[in-house]
C-alpha cells in the first residue's frame, strides 16, 4: 500500500476522477505507486542525444611562401647636400622649394663678379706667358743656327735654352690658373647634383657663404625609388637556416619580395625588392639591418614615413594549410586541430605552427595528406566522440 504522503503529493496533479480511482485501488492494495502515478499521467522527459554536426576541410600538403612582418621606416634613396664650394654674396634662388629638380638645374646664384674678374686676370697672363714663351723660341732657333759657326759661345746658348725651357712651363701654369679661375667661377652657378626633391633653402638672399668652409644651401633628396630600412632578429634568421638545413624550406632566391602596408592598414600596390642584408648582427638588438628597395613613381612613399614591412623569405615544402578558427591551443600553450577518421570519430591531433600564409596557419607536422579537419562545430566535438558531417569547406590555397 503507498504511503498517504505519496499519495497526497500525487494527487495534486490527478483530476477528481483519477483521484477517486486511485484511492479504490490503494484501497484493495493491488497498485504499486509506480502504475497509479503513471495512471495519473505524470511522464518523464525524453533526453536528446542527437550527434554534433560539424565542417571539415580535407589538408593536402603544398608549397607555401613564407613571410616575416617587420616595422620599418623609409628613407630616400639618394640624398645630395647642396654647398657654396666658393665664398661670396647668395644673390638668388633659383628653384621653388619643394619640387622636383634636375641633375644639373641651377638652384642658386652667388655673385659671380670676383671670379669673372680674377679669370680675366689669368687669361691676360696666360697671353703674356705665351709671347715671351714664343720670344725664346725665337730666339734658341736663332741660337741654333750660329753655335755651328761659332759666332755665339756655348753658354749663350745653353741660357737661351733654359730661357725657352721656363717659359713654355710658365705658359704651362698659366693655363692652370685660367682652368682653376673658370672652375671657380663656375660654382658661383650651384646647381643640383642629383635628379629629386629640392628642399627649403639654408641660406637667405644677402648672405655670405663659403667663407672659410662650404656652406649648406640645401638637399636634394631622390624619393623614386626609395628605401625602406628595417631590422630583422637574428633568432628568426637562425631558425630559418635550420628549416633549410633540414629540407623543409626554400629560400626565395637573391632577390627577396617586399611588400608594404601603410599606416592606414591599407596596402602599398608596388611591390619591392630586398637589396641589402647586414653581415653582422648589432649587438646591443640582436637584430640583422636589412633594406628593401620600392617603386614610388607617384611620390606617395616620403622619407621618415613609418610602415609595415612584409618581406618574403622562402616557401615552406609539403607544408599544410589550415584555417586559423580550426587550431586551437591546450593549458599548456601546443596547438592542436581535431580531426574525424574514417569512423567519423573525432581525434585531437598536436601539430607544429609556422606564421600564417593570409587567414591560414602554416602547418609543419602533425597531419598527414588527405586528413578532414573540423573548422566549424569544434565547440561540440569531442575527441573520441562520433559526429555528423556538413558538407566539406573549401580547401585553402597558398598565394603563389
Amino acid at each position: 500500500m503507498l504511503p498517504e504522503t505519496h499519495l497526497s503529493r500525487s494527487a495534486k496533479n490527478c483530476s477528481p476522477n483519477a483521484r477517486a480511482v486511485r484511492r479504490a485501488f490503494a484501497l484493495l492494495g493491488a497498485v504499486p505507486a509506480a502504475v497509479l502515478l503513471a495512471g495519473c499521467g505524470a511522464t518523464q522527459p525524453k533526453q536528446s542525444a542527437q550527434t554534433p554536426l560539424v565542417q571539415t576541410v580535407t589538408v593536402q600538403p603544398q608549397q607555401v611562401p613564407l613571410t616575416e612582418q617587420f616595422v620599418g621606416r623609409l628613407s630616400a634613396y639618394r640624398e645630395a647636400n647642396v654647398l657654396a664650394r666658393v665664398a661670396g654674396v647668395l644673390l638668388k634662388r633659383r628653384y621653388t622649394e619643394g619640387t622636383e629638380v634636375r641633375a644639373g638645374q641651377p638652384l642658386f646664384q652667388i655673385d659671380p663678379a670676383p671670379y669673372r674678374a680674377a679669370l680675366d686676370a689669368d687669361l691676360a697672363a696666360l697671353a703674356e706667358a705665351k709671347a715671351n714663351a714664343a720670344n725664346a723660341a725665337v730666339t734658341l732657333q736663332r741660337d741654333r743656327a750660329l753655335i755651328g759657326s761659332h759666332l755665339i759661345a756655348q753658354s749663350q746658348f745653353d741660357t737661351d735654352q733654359a730661357a725657352a725651357r721656363s717659359t713654355s712651363a710658365l705658359v704651362q701654369q698659366a693655363e692652370a690658373n685660367v682652368e682653376s679661375a673658370r672652375i671657380n667661377l663656375g660654382y658661383t652657378n650651384v646647381t643640383s647634383p642629383i635628379t629629386g626633391i629640392a628642399e627649403e633653402q639654408q641660406v637667405t638672399e644677402g648672405a655670405l657663404v663659403g667663407q672659410g668652409t662650404a656652406t649648406l644651401l640645401t638637399t636634394v633628396d631622390q624619393i623614386n625609388p626609395i628605401y625602406v630600412n628595417f631590422n630583422e632578429p637574428a633568432a628568426l634568421q637562425e631558425q630559418l637556416t635550420a628549416e633549410l638545413q633540414a629540407g623543409r624550406v626554400a629560400l626565395a632566391g637573391p632577390k627577396a619580395r617586399v611588400q608594404l602596408m601603410l599606416s592606414d592598414g591599407t596596402d602599398y600596390g608596388q611591390p619591392g625588392e630586398l637589396d641589402f642584408r647586414a653581415a653582422s648582427v648589432d649587438p646591443s638588438t640582436g637584430t640583422i639591418a636589412l633594406r628593401g628597395v620600392i617603386p614610388n613613381a607617384h611620390g606617395h612613399l616620403l622619407p621618415g614615413m613609418f610602415v609595415h614591412v612584409r618581406l618574403s623569405v622562402g616557401r615552406a615544402l609539403n607544408a599544410f594549410l589550415v584555417p586559423q578558427a580550426a587550431v586551437q591551443r591546450d593549458t599548456n600553450g601546443g596547438a592542436y586541430v581535431l580531426t574525424v577518421d574514417n569512423n567519423d570519430t573525432v581525434v585531437k591531433k598536436p601539430v607544429d605552427t609556422e606564421g600564417t600564409s593570409g587567414s591560414d596557419w602554416i602547418v609543419w607536422r602533425g597531419l598527414a595528406a588527405g586528413e578532414r579537419v573540423i573548422v566549424s562545430g569544434i565547440q561540440n566535438a569531442q575527441p573520441g566522440a562520433k559526429v555528423d558531417l556538413q558538407p566539406e569547406h573549401a580547401a585553402p590555397q597558398a598565394n603563389r
